[in-house]
């Protein structure tokens, strides 16, 4: 299932008029990013394309030094 049947340019629109009209420019790139990483994480997740939270833990746990 698409997440939205939205063009990229709709989208963009759509969170920036949501957004308060005093919002920066680092807020409204942050909020941006966010809402494209949670889309990306939701089309993963309807693929299949997920791990463990055991699984994700160990990776976790192999990045410190």
């Amino acid at each position: 299932m698409p997440v939205s049947q939205e063009t990229p340019q709709e989208q963009i629109l759509r969170v920036v008029q949501d957004l308060p009209a005093d919002s920066t420019f680092d807020q409204i790139l942050h909020e941006l990013a966010f809402r494209r990483m949670v889309d990306r994480g939701l089309v993963d997740a309807n693929a299949g394309r997920t791990v463990s939270n055991e699984e994700a833990l160990r990776r976790i746990e192999s990045w410190e030094p």
